[in-house]
């Protein structure tokens, strides 16, 4: 009778233990080959993202609206994770890469934190391919009307180590910090 109990406990420990380290994301999106330059003039492509955790967002440094408050936010979780011990990198693709030159990027990235080990500014592109990376790897928008301001989205997405997106969340309002880190560990335990 001991010995079944014991057995039992010893399963649904096990039991527990893999359900935590499973992950459920909402997003099954495999990240295309791309070929950018990060803020450092340093070439970045899609094997550099391979391997690792990346939770990434789309700015643009001239913005008058949200993308201040995200990378603030990104900055926290920056903080959060390093924290925690956790292994993940941060990437910020400029929907306005006319004017984000990597000299750009990397001076308004320090406005925000000095740890930018980890974390990549991009640009090096044309607006057109930024706007179909946008929708083709994102399935969002990245438009650069005439005049007035780039529209874009507001969300952070998290990419798995083999390079797919699978979850997104709101990265200026309403920014579930806790849950973003709870999915960083878990994706770090598979």
């Amino acid at each position: 009778m001991k010995k079944s109990i014991l057995y039992i406990l010893f399963l649904l420990t096990i039991f527990a233990i893999i359900g935590c380290s499973n992950f459920k994301g909402d997003m099954d999106w495999e990240l295309s080959e791309f070929d950018m330059k990060d803020q450092n003039n340093k070439d970045f492509q899609l094997k550099d993202i391979k391997g690792d955790i990346w939770l990434v967002d789309f700015i643009f440094t001239s913005c008058a609206t949200f993308c201040p408050q995200m990378t603030a936010n990104m900055a926290q979780i920056q903080e959060m994770v390093k924290e925690e011990n956790l292994k993940v990198n941060f990437a910020s693709f400029s929907v306005d890469p006319e004017v984000d030159s990597p000299e750009i990027l990397n001076s308004y990235v320090q406005k925000f934190t000095e740890n930018t080990d980890n974390w990549y500014l991009l640009s090096g592109y044309s607006q057109d391919y930024i706007k179909d990376f946008a929708l083709k790897n994102f399935k969002t928008i990245a438009n650069k009307p005439e005049n007035g301001q780039v529209i874009h989205s507001n969300q952070f997405y998290l990419i798995n180590k083999k390079g797919v997106v699978v979850k997104s969340y709101d990265g200026n309002n309403n920014v579930p910090f806790d849950n973003i880190v709870k999915d960083i560990k878990a994706l770090s335990r598979q």
